[in-house]
């Protein structure tokens, strides 16, 4: 009777349990083993895995409130882990090899999203102050001031909690 729920807590618990093996007590020591060869394989493999370990911690830590809505999400990173840590796979070592390397080897090939890309590099820098001189120049003075009127009143109505609107903003 007692060897059942055990069993049924086990069963029910199996990422709290395998997860901190797999994840960790497996990797460091591998790391260890790797440390003293002279294998520049396994190293790669065990210094990608931590960098990859670091980035899904970091991960659970930021998103921990919309985790908590996947009950999946254990299981997922165990098998992930998993693929990440079993020499019969060496994840860590392919992802090194076709995504970290050739971001490191060619980054002028990689493209990042929140990099906005210029046409040319050495012209005038895209700052506030050349956004609002072409626009000046765009529109002119009057429209410029009217702008700036127009966001004045917004950030008051905003810290004031209601809205003005103004007919020449609304106007039919």
């Amino acid at each position: 009777m007692g060897s059942e729920n055990f069993l049924t807590v086990v069963a029910k618990n199996f990422d709290v349990f395998a997860g901190p093996l797999v994840a960790l007590v497996y990797p460091l020591y591998a790391s260890i083993k790797a440390i003293e060869t002279k294998s520049q394989s396994d190293d790669q493999q065990w210094l990608t895995y931590w960098v990859l370990y670091s980035l899904i911690t970091l991960f659970e830590l930021t998103f921990s409130k919309l985790i908590e809505w996947f009950p999946i999400w254990p299981y997922a990173k165990l098998i992930a882990t998993c693929w990440l840590v079993l020499p019969s796979f060496n994840g860590a070592a392919y992802v090194y090899k076709h995504f970290i390397r050739p971001f490191y080897m060619h980054p002028q090939t990689s493209q990042i999203w929140y990099i906005p890309r210029k046409k040319n590099i050495f012209s005038k820098p895209d700052d506030v102050l050349t956004a609002a001189e072409r626009y000046i120049e765009e529109h002119g003075t009057e429209a410029f001031e009217r702008m700036i009127i127009r966001a004045n009143r917004e950030a008051m109505a905003r810290r004031s909690n209601y809205m003005i609107f103004d007919r020449e903003d609304y106007g039919y």
